[in-house]
Protein backbone atom coordinates (compact mmCIF):
# COMPACT_ATOMS: atom_id res chain seq x y z
CA UNK A 1 0.00 0.00 0.00
CA UNK A 2 1.39 3.73 -0.82
CA UNK A 3 1.98 5.96 2.58
CA UNK A 4 -0.24 8.49 2.93
CA UNK A 5 0.21 11.42 1.74
CA UNK A 6 -0.34 14.92 3.71
CA UNK A 7 -2.59 17.16 1.22
CA UNK A 8 -4.46 20.14 1.12
CA UNK A 9 -7.45 21.07 -0.86
CA UNK A 10 -8.52 24.18 -1.52
CA UNK A 11 -12.15 24.88 -2.78
CA UNK A 12 -14.24 28.19 -3.56
CA UNK A 13 -17.74 26.60 -4.68
CA UNK A 14 -21.02 28.06 -6.38
CA UNK A 15 -22.00 30.05 -2.76
CA UNK A 16 -19.27 32.58 -3.60
CA UNK A 17 -19.19 33.36 -0.01
CA UNK A 18 -15.27 32.67 0.29
CA UNK A 19 -12.17 29.86 0.03
CA UNK A 20 -12.15 26.48 1.92
CA UNK A 21 -8.74 25.22 2.68
CA UNK A 22 -8.81 22.08 5.42
CA UNK A 23 -5.55 19.20 5.38
CA UNK A 24 -6.07 15.92 5.56
CA UNK A 25 -3.89 12.65 5.28
CA UNK A 26 -4.91 10.08 2.52
CA UNK A 27 -3.22 7.32 0.33
CA UNK A 28 -5.98 8.15 -2.17
CA UNK A 29 -8.58 5.05 -0.88
CA UNK A 30 -8.47 5.70 2.67
CA UNK A 31 -8.29 8.56 5.31
CA UNK A 32 -5.44 8.17 7.80
CA UNK A 33 -6.57 11.45 9.78
CA UNK A 34 -7.96 14.72 9.45
CA UNK A 35 -6.14 18.11 9.89
CA UNK A 36 -7.49 21.65 9.97
CA UNK A 37 -10.16 23.44 7.83
CA UNK A 38 -10.27 27.38 7.66
CA UNK A 39 -12.59 29.03 5.84
CA UNK A 40 -11.40 32.65 4.77
CA UNK A 41 -14.18 34.91 3.75
CA UNK A 42 -14.53 37.33 0.34
CA UNK A 43 -14.43 40.77 0.91
CA UNK A 44 -17.64 42.54 -0.69
CA UNK A 45 -16.02 43.70 -3.78
CA UNK A 46 -13.96 40.29 -4.18
CA UNK A 47 -17.71 38.26 -4.32
CA UNK A 48 -18.85 41.12 -6.02
CA UNK A 49 -16.17 40.91 -8.76
CA UNK A 50 -17.30 37.25 -9.29
CA UNK A 51 -20.74 37.49 -9.37
CA UNK A 52 -19.52 40.03 -12.34
CA UNK A 53 -17.40 37.40 -13.91
CA UNK A 54 -20.65 34.81 -13.52
CA UNK A 55 -22.47 37.08 -15.84
CA UNK A 56 -19.72 37.72 -18.70
CA UNK A 57 -18.97 33.82 -18.60
CA UNK A 58 -21.95 32.74 -20.35
CA UNK A 59 -20.34 34.20 -23.55
CA UNK A 60 -17.82 31.64 -23.27
CA UNK A 61 -17.50 29.16 -26.23
CA UNK A 62 -13.80 28.41 -25.73
CA UNK A 63 -12.66 27.43 -22.01
CA UNK A 64 -9.58 29.34 -22.39
CA UNK A 65 -11.46 32.61 -23.33
CA UNK A 66 -11.45 35.44 -20.44
CA UNK A 67 -13.55 37.73 -22.12
CA UNK A 68 -15.13 40.70 -20.21
CA UNK A 69 -14.29 40.83 -16.77
CA UNK A 70 -12.85 37.50 -16.54
CA UNK A 71 -9.39 37.72 -16.79
CA UNK A 72 -9.09 40.21 -14.00
CA UNK A 73 -11.63 37.68 -11.93
CA UNK A 74 -8.69 34.71 -12.44
CA UNK A 75 -5.80 37.44 -11.31
CA UNK A 76 -7.90 38.08 -8.47
CA UNK A 77 -9.44 34.64 -7.59
CA UNK A 78 -5.49 32.81 -7.66
CA UNK A 79 -4.60 35.83 -5.90
CA UNK A 80 -7.07 35.42 -2.55
CA UNK A 81 -6.44 31.13 -2.99
CA UNK A 82 -2.76 31.86 -2.56
CA UNK A 83 -3.46 34.48 0.42
CA UNK A 84 -5.80 31.83 1.85
CA UNK A 85 -3.16 29.37 1.46
CA UNK A 86 -0.50 31.61 3.26
CA UNK A 87 -2.92 32.41 6.15
CA UNK A 88 -3.42 28.24 6.90
CA UNK A 89 0.15 27.98 6.37
CA UNK A 90 1.40 30.60 9.11
CA UNK A 91 -1.50 29.37 11.67
CA UNK A 92 -0.62 25.41 11.00
CA UNK A 93 3.70 26.03 10.31
CA UNK A 94 3.51 21.83 10.73
CA UNK A 95 2.22 21.75 7.78
CA UNK A 96 4.73 23.44 5.05
CA UNK A 97 5.76 20.06 4.32
CA UNK A 98 2.47 19.42 2.67
CA UNK A 99 3.14 16.69 0.09
CA UNK A 100 0.52 18.22 -2.89
CA UNK A 101 -2.28 20.63 -2.86
CA UNK A 102 -5.45 20.25 -4.80
CA UNK A 103 -6.64 23.53 -6.13
CA UNK A 104 -10.46 23.30 -7.23
CA UNK A 105 -10.60 26.97 -9.09
CA UNK A 106 -13.93 29.32 -9.19
CA UNK A 107 -16.56 27.21 -11.82
CA UNK A 108 -18.51 30.27 -13.56
CA UNK A 109 -19.58 28.18 -16.08
CA UNK A 110 -21.08 24.65 -16.43
CA UNK A 111 -22.35 23.55 -19.88
CA UNK A 112 -21.41 19.68 -20.14
CA UNK A 113 -23.97 19.34 -22.73
CA UNK A 114 -21.85 21.23 -24.74
CA UNK A 115 -18.77 19.70 -23.59
CA UNK A 116 -17.63 23.40 -21.49
CA UNK A 117 -16.65 23.73 -18.19
CA UNK A 118 -14.40 26.65 -17.17
CA UNK A 119 -12.96 26.91 -13.52
CA UNK A 120 -10.98 30.23 -13.23
CA UNK A 121 -7.15 29.75 -11.93
CA UNK A 122 -3.52 30.14 -12.68
CA UNK A 123 -2.45 26.62 -11.91
CA UNK A 124 0.90 27.54 -12.82
CA UNK A 125 1.09 30.64 -11.13
CA UNK A 126 -0.11 29.34 -7.23
CA UNK A 127 2.07 26.57 -7.70
CA UNK A 128 5.39 28.87 -7.84
CA UNK A 129 3.46 30.87 -4.75
CA UNK A 130 2.95 27.68 -2.85
CA UNK A 131 6.79 26.88 -3.44
CA UNK A 132 7.19 30.30 -1.68
CA UNK A 133 5.88 29.37 1.34
CA UNK A 134 6.39 25.71 1.71
CA UNK A 135 9.79 23.71 2.57
CA UNK A 136 11.67 21.76 0.79
CA UNK A 137 10.81 21.08 -2.84
CA UNK A 138 7.66 22.31 -2.29
CA UNK A 139 4.16 20.45 -2.89
CA UNK A 140 2.75 18.77 -6.34
CA UNK A 141 -0.26 21.32 -7.26
CA UNK A 142 -3.05 19.40 -9.51
CA UNK A 143 -6.07 21.39 -10.82
CA UNK A 144 -8.40 22.07 -13.71
CA UNK A 145 -9.86 18.20 -12.44
CA UNK A 146 -13.05 18.41 -14.18
CA UNK A 147 -11.96 18.90 -17.61
CA UNK A 148 -11.43 15.21 -18.89
CA UNK A 149 -14.24 13.82 -17.47
CA UNK A 150 -16.58 16.52 -19.68
CA UNK A 151 -14.26 15.93 -22.77
CA UNK A 152 -14.65 12.35 -22.44
CA UNK A 153 -18.24 12.61 -22.64
CA UNK A 154 -19.02 12.88 -18.49
CA UNK A 155 -21.18 15.60 -16.80
CA UNK A 156 -18.15 16.54 -14.81
CA UNK A 157 -19.87 16.91 -11.72
CA UNK A 158 -20.41 15.86 -9.11
CA UNK A 159 -16.57 14.78 -8.12
CA UNK A 160 -16.60 14.52 -4.28
CA UNK A 161 -18.60 11.07 -4.44
CA UNK A 162 -15.35 8.85 -4.21
CA UNK A 163 -14.52 10.92 -1.20
CA UNK A 164 -17.66 10.58 0.49
CA UNK A 165 -17.61 6.59 -0.61
CA UNK A 166 -14.03 6.89 1.59
CA UNK A 167 -15.65 8.65 4.82
CA UNK A 168 -18.55 6.14 4.64
CA UNK A 169 -16.28 3.11 5.45
CA UNK A 170 -15.78 4.97 8.81
CA UNK A 171 -19.30 4.55 9.43
CA UNK A 172 -19.49 0.95 10.52
CA UNK A 173 -21.20 -1.84 8.86
CA UNK A 174 -22.22 -0.55 5.33
CA UNK A 175 -25.95 0.58 5.10
CA UNK A 176 -27.38 2.46 2.04
CA UNK A 177 -26.38 6.13 2.90
CA UNK A 178 -26.79 9.58 0.74
CA UNK A 179 -24.31 12.12 1.47
CA UNK A 180 -25.40 15.88 0.31
CA UNK A 181 -23.75 18.73 -0.40
CA UNK A 182 -25.39 22.15 -0.04
CA UNK A 183 -23.64 24.75 -2.11
CA UNK A 184 -25.09 27.12 -4.21
CA UNK A 185 -25.95 23.72 -6.37
CA UNK A 186 -26.76 20.68 -4.19
CA UNK A 187 -25.38 17.55 -5.00
CA UNK A 188 -25.83 14.03 -3.73
CA UNK A 189 -24.16 10.46 -3.20
CA UNK A 190 -25.59 7.48 -2.69
CA UNK A 191 -22.92 5.08 -1.08
CA UNK A 192 -23.53 1.15 -0.04
CA UNK A 193 -20.69 -0.28 0.90
CA UNK A 194 -17.89 -0.51 -1.67
CA UNK A 195 -20.07 -0.37 -4.69
CA UNK A 196 -19.40 2.79 -7.52
CA UNK A 197 -21.40 5.27 -5.82
CA UNK A 198 -24.27 6.91 -7.58
CA UNK A 199 -24.47 10.73 -7.65
CA UNK A 200 -25.69 13.66 -9.38
CA UNK A 201 -26.17 16.93 -8.71
CA UNK A 202 -30.30 18.12 -7.60
CA UNK A 203 -31.31 21.10 -7.87
CA UNK A 204 -30.53 24.57 -6.44
CA UNK A 205 -29.68 24.35 -2.46
CA UNK A 206 -28.45 28.03 -1.56
CA UNK A 207 -27.84 29.86 -4.38
CA UNK A 208 -31.45 31.20 -5.34
CA UNK A 209 -31.85 31.97 -1.90
CA UNK A 210 -28.84 34.47 -1.52
CA UNK A 211 -29.92 35.51 -5.15
CA UNK A 212 -33.06 36.39 -3.78
CA UNK A 213 -32.28 37.90 -0.45
CA UNK A 214 -29.62 40.00 -1.98
CA UNK A 215 -32.13 41.84 -4.18
CA UNK A 216 -34.39 42.08 -1.47
CA UNK A 217 -32.20 43.11 1.55
CA UNK A 218 -28.45 43.65 2.13
CA UNK A 219 -28.07 39.77 3.52
CA UNK A 220 -25.71 37.72 1.93
CA UNK A 221 -27.81 34.32 2.79
CA UNK A 222 -30.33 33.18 5.28
CA UNK A 223 -28.16 32.97 8.45
CA UNK A 224 -29.63 29.36 10.28
CA UNK A 225 -32.64 29.37 8.21
CA UNK A 226 -34.01 31.74 10.52
CA UNK A 227 -35.86 33.95 7.87
CA UNK A 228 -37.34 30.94 6.08
CA UNK A 229 -38.68 29.87 9.60
CA UNK A 230 -40.52 33.20 9.60
CA UNK A 231 -41.87 32.21 6.28
CA UNK A 232 -44.92 30.13 4.74
CA UNK A 233 -44.10 27.90 1.91
CA UNK A 234 -46.27 28.37 -1.44
CA UNK A 235 -46.79 24.62 -1.85
CA UNK A 236 -48.59 25.57 -5.55
CA UNK A 237 -45.56 27.37 -6.11
CA UNK A 238 -43.49 24.66 -5.35
CA UNK A 239 -45.51 22.14 -7.45
CA UNK A 240 -45.06 24.40 -10.63
CA UNK A 241 -41.34 24.56 -10.02
CA UNK A 242 -40.87 20.88 -9.51
CA UNK A 243 -41.77 20.12 -13.29
CA UNK A 244 -38.49 21.10 -14.70
CA UNK A 245 -37.41 17.93 -16.42
CA UNK A 246 -34.50 17.97 -14.76
CA UNK A 247 -36.18 17.01 -11.53
CA UNK A 248 -37.01 13.74 -13.27
CA UNK A 249 -33.98 12.84 -14.90
CA UNK A 250 -32.33 10.02 -13.05
CA UNK A 251 -28.61 10.58 -12.17
CA UNK A 252 -26.13 11.50 -13.21
CA UNK A 253 -26.97 15.07 -14.16
CA UNK A 254 -24.92 18.20 -13.24
CA UNK A 255 -25.88 21.47 -12.97
CA UNK A 256 -24.46 25.48 -13.46
CA UNK A 257 -25.30 28.03 -10.91
CA UNK A 258 -27.95 29.56 -12.82
CA UNK A 259 -29.84 27.11 -14.47
CA UNK A 260 -33.07 27.54 -12.41
CA UNK A 261 -32.79 31.61 -12.94
CA UNK A 262 -35.35 32.22 -15.39
CA UNK A 263 -37.21 29.29 -14.58
CA UNK A 264 -38.13 30.45 -11.17
CA UNK A 265 -38.72 33.77 -12.49
CA UNK A 266 -41.08 32.64 -14.46
CA UNK A 267 -43.00 30.21 -12.49
CA UNK A 268 -42.49 30.79 -8.82
CA UNK A 269 -44.48 34.06 -8.27
CA UNK A 270 -42.04 35.62 -6.32
CA UNK A 271 -42.72 39.72 -7.09
CA UNK A 272 -45.95 38.90 -5.05
CA UNK A 273 -44.43 37.15 -2.07
CA UNK A 274 -42.71 39.09 0.95
CA UNK A 275 -39.20 38.32 2.12
CA UNK A 276 -39.79 35.53 4.34
CA UNK A 277 -42.27 33.62 2.51
CA UNK A 278 -40.09 33.54 -0.93
CA UNK A 279 -37.21 32.13 1.18
CA UNK A 280 -39.07 30.06 2.52
CA UNK A 281 -40.80 28.63 -0.75
CA UNK A 282 -36.91 29.06 -2.30
CA UNK A 283 -35.71 26.51 0.66
CA UNK A 284 -38.61 24.15 0.33
CA UNK A 285 -38.13 24.05 -3.31
CA UNK A 286 -33.91 22.76 -2.45
CA UNK A 287 -35.58 20.10 -0.20
CA UNK A 288 -38.12 19.18 -3.10
CA UNK A 289 -35.85 18.67 -5.63
CA UNK A 290 -33.39 16.18 -3.06
CA UNK A 291 -36.33 13.85 -2.64
CA UNK A 292 -36.99 13.32 -6.16
CA UNK A 293 -34.15 11.58 -6.73
CA UNK A 294 -35.31 9.11 -4.01
CA UNK A 295 -37.18 6.96 -6.87
CA UNK A 296 -34.23 6.78 -8.69
CA UNK A 297 -32.15 4.93 -5.81
CA UNK A 298 -31.31 0.88 -6.38
CA UNK A 299 -32.50 1.33 -2.20
CA UNK A 300 -34.05 3.63 0.65
CA UNK A 301 -31.12 4.98 2.31
CA UNK A 302 -31.34 4.84 6.10
CA UNK A 303 -30.05 8.40 6.61
CA UNK A 304 -28.87 11.27 5.00
CA UNK A 305 -25.79 13.40 5.98
CA UNK A 306 -25.91 17.02 4.81
CA UNK A 307 -22.15 18.72 4.78
CA UNK A 308 -21.83 22.48 3.21
CA UNK A 309 -23.20 26.07 3.75
CA UNK A 310 -26.54 24.99 4.07
CA UNK A 311 -25.82 22.30 6.60
CA UNK A 312 -26.15 25.34 9.07
CA UNK A 313 -29.87 26.34 7.96
CA UNK A 314 -32.12 24.25 10.44
CA UNK A 315 -35.20 25.13 8.13
CA UNK A 316 -34.13 23.44 5.29
CA UNK A 317 -33.18 20.36 7.26
CA UNK A 318 -36.27 20.28 8.76
CA UNK A 319 -37.74 20.79 5.44
CA UNK A 320 -35.57 18.13 4.38
CA UNK A 321 -36.72 15.34 7.09
CA UNK A 322 -40.71 15.99 5.80
CA UNK A 323 -39.42 15.88 2.43
CA UNK A 324 -37.50 12.74 2.44
CA UNK A 325 -38.71 10.61 5.63
CA UNK A 326 -35.71 9.37 6.47
CA UNK A 327 -32.70 10.45 9.25
CA UNK A 328 -30.87 13.44 8.52
CA UNK A 329 -27.86 14.03 9.95
CA UNK A 330 -24.97 16.86 10.03
CA UNK A 331 -21.15 15.97 8.76
CA UNK A 332 -20.39 17.74 12.08
CA UNK A 333 -23.16 15.13 13.87
CA UNK A 334 -21.03 12.04 12.60
CA UNK A 335 -17.68 13.27 13.14
CA UNK A 336 -17.40 14.86 9.42
CA UNK A 337 -16.36 18.23 8.93
CA UNK A 338 -19.55 19.98 7.89
CA UNK A 339 -17.07 22.89 6.26
CA UNK A 340 -14.11 21.52 5.70
CA UNK A 341 -15.43 18.58 3.97
CA UNK A 342 -15.86 19.18 0.19
CA UNK A 343 -11.36 21.31 0.60
CA UNK A 344 -11.26 17.92 2.01
CA UNK A 345 -12.47 15.98 -1.11
CA UNK A 346 -10.12 18.05 -3.59
CA UNK A 347 -6.88 17.27 -1.51
CA UNK A 348 -8.32 13.42 -1.64
CA UNK A 349 -9.07 13.70 -5.34
CA UNK A 350 -5.42 15.41 -5.55
CA UNK A 351 -4.03 12.34 -4.02
CA UNK A 352 -5.43 9.95 -6.50
CA UNK A 353 -4.48 11.96 -9.56
CA UNK A 354 -1.27 11.48 -8.47
CA UNK A 355 -1.95 8.10 -7.83
CA UNK A 356 -3.45 7.25 -11.14
CA UNK A 357 -6.48 6.21 -9.52
CA UNK A 358 -10.12 7.64 -10.83
CA UNK A 359 -11.86 11.10 -10.00
CA UNK A 360 -15.11 10.00 -11.53
CA UNK A 361 -17.83 7.09 -12.62
CA UNK A 362 -19.66 5.73 -15.25
CA UNK A 363 -22.83 6.47 -12.33
CA UNK A 364 -21.25 9.57 -10.39
CA UNK A 365 -20.79 11.49 -14.14
CA UNK A 366 -21.92 9.24 -16.75
CA UNK A 367 -18.41 9.33 -18.37
CA UNK A 368 -18.21 6.06 -20.26
CA UNK A 369 -15.75 4.15 -17.93
CA UNK A 370 -13.59 5.01 -14.80
CA UNK A 371 -11.69 8.40 -15.52
CA UNK A 372 -8.66 10.02 -14.48
CA UNK A 373 -8.05 13.27 -14.03
CA UNK A 374 -6.80 16.71 -13.18
CA UNK A 375 -2.90 18.57 -14.57
CA UNK A 376 -0.33 17.84 -12.49
CA UNK A 377 2.66 20.88 -11.84
CA UNK A 378 5.33 18.66 -9.79
CA UNK A 379 8.54 20.94 -8.32
CA UNK A 380 11.07 21.35 -10.28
Amino acid sequence: MDRPLLAIGLMSGTSLDGIDVALIETDGETIASFGPGRTYVYAPETRELLFRALADAREITDRNARPGILARAERLSTERHGQALAAFLKEFPAYREVDVIGYHGQTVLHRPEIGLTVQLGDGPALARAARAMTTGRGPTLVYDLRAADVAAGGQGAPLVPVYHRALARGLGPPKPLLVLNLGGVANVTYVDGMADPIACDTGPANALIDDFLKARTDLPFDDEGIIAAHGTVDEVAVDRLMTHPFFHRPPPKSLDRNDFRAWVNEHAGLDAMNTADGVATLTALSAASVAAVLPHLPKRPDRLIAAGGGAHNATLLRFLRVRLGIEVATADDVGWSTDALEAQAFGFLAVRALRGLPLSFPTTTGVPSPMLGGRVIAPA
